[in-house]
């Protein structure tokens, strides 16, 4: 009997373990994750919060419900409610916020975001204690909500001491019944907010059906594109894997001035796509030479064997479509550069392909006299504007690669001409290294790619200001008695950027090129794509 008794306690022992192998989702879990919050008026809403993995408490054992919430834990939960992802971006303004600390990447995904700022231009303050009306300011901030009224005294008796800068937000989150004052009708905004009444202000949001489905809904779906450059196959699929991107785009057909295309199609990268679930959009090029580009162009013969050996090889390969990148194309070939796109774009949409087609910000000089953007938008799926190259070298002058208002400038020129779901904005992975002289005149320039970017910030100790109408962090070294200044591209640089997409409603974005970012502009993204759009 002991035998089989113990025969039996082996295999229940054995299944509970299979069961809970297979559905790891199943515990016993206490009815309360912490020791400490029976008597506390907000426990329902702590435990709600934590199992949503939203709150975490000051230990495993311990909540710590009367403790006021430092900077760092608001904002971090804050990022947890909006499902945003910490970002490892080495590029901050803050001293006081080090890479080695646990709250480092919540608050570089909230800045990065503009939903909060620090105490200055360079302190964040991370232990200091949220006061009431700067969780409100915070909170209102988050979901996207703006009072325009100050916060009138008879809602609160103490609504006179509540500061200017917090008003707004104040009146605005009452409205939405977010925040309330004590048994007394004080709002007390100079006190710090508590763990417990923070629990109780977030879980105010998730009470509100139409707000918790937008934080579970899914980003709207745009294109997504990649090119590759410099890469083999295998090293653009890792980078891919790692991206949000959806469409790729190798860079394997050239034309000749005869109007032949060279073929490097790599049908590996084709298998790979329709597996992984991604469109392919292979470039094609002209290898910035403007006499042969023109002596096709203005050739009806030569310009139709293009036409036609494009649209054989999206036939045969099974393409999803084409991108069109010609650079240094002439003037005068604007009206054949047209026709070009037009025969081009009635073979592929025969076929049922997409047609995209690469042009530069109109800067009205001979550079893009050759792009008709109203008549390209017309023949085209795409325009894809190569958001970037604002300052390129000596003619130039030093100065940003891509700045806030440079590509806003480009979209809106743009949108005056192309409606605005046929636009794709291009981002870049890449940055230039300003060497000048002591006048400030340019010296030299090199190109580096993110991560080399970001590697110079240690090896010359770099403390990049943030300059608020660039969208963009600057720093400047000294090597060899050289100035060197740095218009830095990093994940906040790029969300300002993306911010355009989602305001202008446009049909994706690009980035050139696949392998020269750093590994966190991708959560960055990921954060951007999911934030903006929310409509609370």
């Amino acid at each position: 009997m002991k035998v089989l008794v113990g025969r039996l306690l082996i295999m229940t022992v054995a299944i509970i373990f299979a069961v809970s192998s297979f559905f790891p989702y199943i515990s016993v879990a206490k009815t309360s994750p912490f020791d400490d919050i029976s008597k506390s008026y907000a426990k329902n809403e702590i435990i709600n919060l934590y199992n949503k993995n939203i709150l975490t408490g000051t230990s495993a054992t311990s909540f710590s419900p009367n403790r006021s919430v430092t900077r760092a834990e608001f904002i971090t939960i804050l990022d947890r409610l909006l499902g945003l992802e910490p970002v490892a971006s080495p590029v901050t303004p803050y001293t006081d916020v080090k890479q080695n600390d646990w709250y480092y990447g919540f608050v570089q995904a909230a800045v990065q975001l503009e939903l909060a700022k620090g105490k200055s231009t360079t302190t964040f303050a991370p232990e200091k204690s949220v006061t009431r009306q700067e969780a409100a300011v915070w909170m209102a901030r988050a979901l996207k909500q703006s009072g325009n009224k100050p916060i009138a005294s008879t809602v609160f008796k103490d609504g006179s001491r509540i500061a200017d800068w917090a008003s707004a937000s104040v009146a605005a989150a009452h409205k939405l019944g977010l925040i309330k004052g004590d048994k007394t009708g004080n709002f007390r905004p100079t006190a710090p907010i508590s763990r417990q009444e923070t629990a109780v202000l977030i879980d105010r949001v998730l009470q509100k059906e139409k707000w918790a489905a937008e934080l579970q809904a899914k980003p709207k779906k745009r294109i997504v594109l990649g090119w590759q450059y410099g890469q083999t196959t295998a090293q653009y699929q890792n980078n891919i894997l790692e991206s949000n991107v959806n469409t790729l785009s190798p860079r394997w057909y050239f034309m000749d001035k005869n109007g032949d295309v060279t073929d490097n199609t790599d049908t590996a990268l084709i298998s790979w796509a329709k597996k992984n679930n991604k469109q392919v959009w292979a470039m094609v090029g002209n290898r910035f030479d403007q006499d042969a580009t023109h002596q096709v162009l203005s050739n009806t013969m030569a310009r139709n064997k293009l036409v036609n050996q494009l649209a054989e090889i999206v036939r045969q390969y099974g393409l999803q479509g084409l991108n069109i990148d010609f650079e240094n194309v002439a003037p005068k070939d604007r009206q054949s550069f047209t026709a070009f796109i037009t025969a081009l774009a009635q073979k592929l949409h025969a076929q049922g392909a997409v047609l995209s087609v690469d042009v530069s910000p109109d800067l009205d000089t001979d550079w893009t006299d050759a792009f008709d953007y109203a008549a390209l938008g017309k023949q085209a799926d795409y325009m894809v504007m190569m958001g970037y190259d604002e300052h390129y070298g000596e003619l130039s002058g030093a100065g940003s690669n891509a700045s806030l208002p440079y590509v806003t400038n480009a979209i809106n020129k743009l949108l005056k001409v192309v409606p605005s779901n046929k636009i794709i904005l291009v981002l870049p992975f890449y940055n230039r290294d300003w060497t000048l002289k002591p006048n400030g005149a340019v010296s030299s320039s090199e190109f580096i790619t993110l991560t080399r970017q970001n590697e110079m910030i240690d090896t010359f100790s770099l403390k990049p200001i943030w300059n608020e109408k660039l969208g963009q962090y600057v720093a400047s070294y000294n090597k060899q008695y050289m100035k060197h200044t740095i218009w830095f591209e990093e994940g906040r640089s790029l969300i300002a950027k993306y911010h355009l997409i989602a305001n202008k409603k446009l049909a994706g974005t690009a980035y050139w090129y696949i392998g020269g970012e750093s590994k966190d502009v991708w959560s960055s993204i990921r954060n951007a794509e999911k934030y903006y759009d929310y409509s609370f």
